[in-house]
C-alpha cells in the first residue's frame, strides 16, 4: 500500500520486529533518505550512510555503518516488514550497486535464458536465469532468492564448463560484509560459448574497458 506521491517521497506502512512484540509505523522513502518512524522509536539515513538496502518480497534490510560490538563488530542493520516494491526505481537510483533487488523483475530486451541450480552451502534453489540487454535476474519461487542485476551489479562472471556459471556481485557477503558475493550455478542446459563470451563482453564494456579485437 503506497501512501504518498512520488514527488513528495513514497511512504508505506511498515513493521519494526521487536525480541517480543513489534511496533506499527510508516516507511519514507525520498530523494535525500531513508526513514521510518513509529509510537515507539525511529531512524533516518541518508543514502550516504547506508551501506547497503535490500529490497525483497515483504521487507526492507538497511545495513548501515554503525557497529554492534555485541556483535563482534558487525555492522548494525534494520529489517523492516511491509510492501515496498513501489520503492525499487529510487532506491536504485540513489543507492547504486549499495541497492539489492532480491526480487525478480522485467528483462529489458531479453537475449537468452537457461534453467538453473542455485548452489548454497546448505543444498540451493531452482529457477531460471535471464540475461537481457542491461540487466541480469535470476528467478526462483524461493522466498527472497530471486535477483534483479543491472550491469553496474556484477562484478564480473567466469565459467568452469558449459554446465556452470559463476556470478561475482557487489553484494555484501553473509560472513563478512566487506566480501563480494558470488552467485554459482548449476546449468541444466549446456550454456553456448558465445552466449557466454558476449555477456563477459558487454559486462567489461559497460565498465568501460577497451577490447582488442582478435582475428
Amino acid at each position: 500500500m503506497l501512501l504518498a506521491l512520488p514527488a513528495f517521497g513514497l511512504e508505506f506502512p511498515a513493521k519494526h520486529d521487536h525480541l517480543w512484540k513489534y511496533c506499527a509505523g510508516t516507511l519514507r522513502v525520498s530523494g535525500d533518505a531513508v526513514s521510518f518512524k513509529s509510537p515507539d522509536h525511529g531512524w533516518e539515513w541518508r543514502y550516504d550512510e547506508i551501506q547497503q538496502a535490500k529490497l525483497e518480497p515483504g521487507a526492507l534490510v538497511v545495513l548501515t555503518y554503525k557497529d554492534r560490538k555485541w556483535r563482534a563488530g558487525l555492522d548494525w542493520q534494520v529489517k523492516l516488514e511491509g510492501d515496498f516494491v513501489a520503492a525499487q526505481t529510487l532506491l536504485e537510483e540513489n543507492l547504486g550497486r549499495r541497492f539489492v533487488a532480491a526480487l525478480a523483475g522485467v528483462v529489458d530486451t531479453p537475449l537468452w535464458k537457461i534453467p538453473v541450480k542455485h548452489l548454497t552451502r546448505f543444498g540451493g534453489s531452482h529457477g531460471v536465469l535471464e540475461v537481457g540487454e542491461s540487466r541480469v535476474l535470476y528467478r526462483t519461487d524461493a522466498k527472497g532468492e530471486s535477483r534483479t542485476w543491472t550491469l553496474a551489479d556484477i562484478e564480473n562472471i567466469s565459467s568452469s564448463g558449459p554446465y556452470q556459471l559463476t556470478l561475482t556481485t557487489f553484494e555484501r557477503a553473509g560472513s563478512h560484509y566487506g566480501n563480494r558475493k558470488d552467485f554459482n550455478f548449476q546449468l541444466k542446459q549446456p550454456l553456448e560459448e558465445e552466449r557466454y563470451d558476449t555477456l563477459w563482453r558487454r559486462l567489461h564494456q559497460h565498465k568501460g574497458i577497451r577490447l582488442l579485437e582478435t582475428e
